[in-house]
């Protein structure tokens, strides 16, 4: 199954080839809300969908109810890439203490950050 990228001008068009499906038959999406203005977009879960339009549109439908959205994003599950191991990936900074100034006191005119 594939979808077929809208085109801007002077760009060339392609496509995003889906993997099987599973057994909805469609892609799985993952779903990003923004909740107001100003804020991170947030996952909030996943959803199956032929295509981006359809799964905008569910994802709308199911997870921003009562207008507690301000913006959604749709994201191909194959699309995304995590790290394998965290530990290992964010290791070398463990050397680097000046990234957390536990080394110095607050002065208590400044009060609680």
């Amino acid at each position: 199954m594939s979808y077929e990228v809208p085109v801007a001008p002077g760009d060339k068009p392609h496509e995003i080839q889906f993997g099987g499906g599973g057994e909805h038959g469609f892609p799985l999406w993952e779903v990003f809300v923004r909740a107001k203005r100003g804020l991170n977009h947030t996952h909030v879960g996943s959803l199956h969908a032929p295509d981006a339009e359809t799964a905008i549109q569910n994802a709308r439908d199911g997870y921003t109810r009562r207008a507690e959205g301000v913006s959604v994003w749709v994201v191909p599950s194959i699309e995304i890439v995590a790290s394998d191991d965290a530990e290992s990936m964010f290791e070398p900074f463990e050397h680097k203490p000046y990234r957390h100034p536990t080394f110095y006191e607050i002065p208590e005119e400044v009060g609680q950050l």
